[in-house]
């Protein structure tokens, strides 16, 4: 098929995507506990030797489960780790899987740019929808009651891929793909937000899934804050080469940056002696070395720089 238009061109693209990712998106049925019923989702082939990705609220304290791929076959898989704060998880299937997809680079994104959902909304298998990245950088809240203040994971997903392509119960954990088919995020569906999220694919994401596979946790660190990238005062955005900062949306009382002293507005423009421009940028230095340890933090409150001293707790599990 030739191209006659630009929606041709457009078709074109979101089929060969879809042609070659959805047989590495496995659809998942997960026991509850309790002997409840089962909770549905994807994941993505990792790995030729059985390891696939998933969201760490697709398994959840689940132990086992079963995925099915898109020619028929089904394999029962084990959780190798889950990462809460991530909303990554690594699973391992027992039998053959099919050839692993290929990985992209989330950093290199941009808003605006077509990707291509591919998961099992409603154990609909190999569902395909479309869009564009509607922002790049968010970090939610997604509260779920537990004690915050001690750094419980279920409380906030960072760093997170917008986009407008449909997303519903059951593809978390699938495939967020570029125009080549290379994966740049695990999707999320985030219940009561009504955006489509998507966990990147970068080098910090990669860091978080070599752990999990190693030692089937990730030791991190744990501000409690929420975050935004905002844009530097002019006197201080010709200092960097970005020209941003984190802006603080939230700060969870009790947490170590609420007894730093850090508030809801400030702007962060260093942390670690390291510039934040993105939450990627906080949440790479935010693992174990960090924990327990003095850590400065500069931020810009109403025009004055502030400096604080955090110590960040270990998250611990939802």
């Amino acid at each position: 098929m030739t191209p006659s238009s630009p929606l041709d061109a457009y078709s074109q693209i979101v089929t060969s995507v879809a042609a070659q990712l959805t047989p590495k998106v496995a659809s998942l049925r997960v026991p509850r506990r309790g002997g409840a019923g089962q909770s549905l989702g994807s994941a993505v082939v990792y790995t030729g030797d059985g390891f696939l990705l998933t969201n760490a609220h697709v398994v959840g304290r689940a132990q086992a489960g079963t995925a099915e791929f898109a020619d028929g076959s089904s394999v029962a898989f084990d959780v190798v780790g889950t990462d809460p704060l991530s909303d990554l998880a690594v699973i391992r299937a027992a039998g053959q899987t099919p050839d692993p997809a290929e990985l992209g680079d989330a950093d290199s994104l941009v808003t605006g740019q077509l990707v291509v959902a591919v998961g099992n909304p409603l154990g609909l298998a190999g569902s395909v929808t479309a869009g564009v990245v509607s922002a790049l950088g968010r970090s939610l809240p997604t509260r779920t009651g537990g004690p915050e203040s001690a750094g419980v994971a279920g409380g906030m997903i960072e760093d997170v891929i917008q986009t407008d392509a449909a997303l519903n119960p059951g593809s978390s954990g699938g495939a967020l793909a570029d125009a080549n088919a290379r994966v740049v995020g695990i999707n999320t569906a985030v219940a009561g937000i009504g955006l489509g999220l998507a966990v990147p694919i970068n080098s910090t994401s990669r860091r978080i899934i070599a752990s999990l596979m190693r030692d089937g946790r990730v030791r991190r660190a744990y501000l409690g804050l929420i975050i935004t990238p905002a844009p530097l005062p002019p006197r201080l955005s010709a200092k960097t080469s970005s020209g941003r900062g984190l802006r603080v949306i939230d700060v969870v009382a009790g947490g170590p940056a609420d007894q730093a002293g850090l508030r809801a507005g400030d702007l962060l423009l260093y942390a670690g002696g390291q510039p934040v421009d993105s939450a990627q940028a906080l949440q790479r230095l935010m693992f174990a070395e960090a924990i327990g340890r003095p850590f400065a933090i500069t931020a810009l409150r109403n025009g004055a720089l502030v400096d604080v001293i955090t110590e960040p707790s270990e998250l611990v599990g939802a």
